[in-house]
């Protein structure tokens, strides 16, 4: 069998039944398509198909503070006991000589990952208005979540959150541009101009949309929250924002082939995904517009970095070629959506 690029097998064959329990015999382990940051992996034994999952960072130049295997790990484990459902987390490896790369192995959630419209051929039009609620359901459930009590207290530094962050980013797109692009400093320029002022800090997911999400098999339920690489304390809106980029923004650009999901019958209209999260979270959504663009403008920077890694041949996988073009289409998007 051929090992898939990212894993050394034979130091995982000796690691595994050391931290996992029942986990003896010889691993099989599959990569899980549709990823384009964070590899993950599906873990087999021949008496155990699919029992565990296992996430590593991406291959190539990796920006600092990002994709911390520790950090998923440690907030996973801390919402385990809370009503946001999350895998179980099952062991963390910070040593890089196992497979070139601190890991993670999580437990298997059975479920569906609606991500195309091929994914949702089948979801009917009463099915998607469930998954609509039930996604802002969780969503709002994440934000209510006292981190203090969960032992998260740590985790983050929600004092000046918004204004850090768009200082992070900019240095990010520093770090990774692959061209110049006046109009990022334009929109950099609007954000640092109009910082809206945060409400109550709470559990920031980071990159909460449809399709970072398990739709149980027998209903609609949200089984399990997935990829928390980005997750931290700050402001909980950075999460309504970006979830509206992803769910259908007229001004932005295809971002995903799950995008335009308001457009598919049944699925909630953005507006009501606004007033429905105003309502279960008791948030105000007074300076949403800024929101959005700041959603546009990360994801143009975490675009163009899976760019230079894809042009680096630093990628695993299908689905790269697309992506340079989209990260002047989403900071026009962002310009278009936060006037000066």
């Amino acid at each position: 069998m051929e090992t898939p690029e990212g894993l050394n097998l034979e130091n995982l064959q000796a690691w595994f039944p050391k931290h996992i329990p029942d986990s003896e015999g010889t691993l099989v382990p599959e990569l899980i398509a549709g990823g384009k940051s964070n590899l993950t992996f599906t873990i087999s034994t021949q008496t155990r198909p699919n029992a565990w999952v296992l996430r590593r960072p991406p291959l190539g130049h990796v920006v600092a503070t990002a994709h911390d295997m520790t950090r998923e790990f440690t907030v996973m484990s801390a919402l385990g006991g809370t009503d946001v459902p999350v895998p179980r987390a099952v062991a963390l490896c910070t040593d890089s000589e196992i497979i070139g790369s601190p890991f993670y192995v999580m437990e298997y959630v059975p479920g569906r990952i609606l991500r195309t419209a091929a994914d949702m051929a089948d979801v009917s039009p009463q099915d998607a208005r469930e998954i609509s609620g039930e996604l802002i359901d969780v969503l709002a459930r994440l934000h209510s979540i006292d981190y203090q009590a969960v032992g998260l207290g740590e985790f983050g530094r929600p004092d000046g959150f918004l204004a850090r962050n768009v200082t992070r980013w900019g240095k990010q797109w520093t770090a990774n541009k692959t061209a110049e692009l006046a109009s990022v400093d334009e929109l950099a320029r609007r954000l640092e101009t109009q910082l809206p002022e945060s409400g109550p800090a709470a559990i920031v997911h980071g990159d909460y949309r449809l399709d970072n999400t398990m739709i149980a098999l027998t209903d609609n339920r949200v089984t399990a929250v997935l990829d928390w690489e980005m997750s931290t304390l700050g402001d909980p809106l950075t999460d309504l924002g970006l979830f509206l980029v992803y769910w259908g923004n007229e001004a932005a650009p295809e971002i995903t082939s799950g995008q335009g999901i308001a457009e598919v019958p049944g699925f909630m209209l953005s507006d009501e995904i606004v007033s429905l999260y105003e309502q279960r979270s008791g948030r105000s959504v007074e300076h949403l517009d800024f929101y959005v663009a700041f959603a546009m403008y990360k994801l143009a920077i975490i675009v163009e970095g899976i760019n230079a890694r894809h042009q680096m041949g630093k990628t695993v996988g299908e689905g790269f070629d697309a992506l340079g073009a989209l990260v002047g289409q989403l900071i026009d998007a962002g310009l278009e959506t936060l006037k000066p």
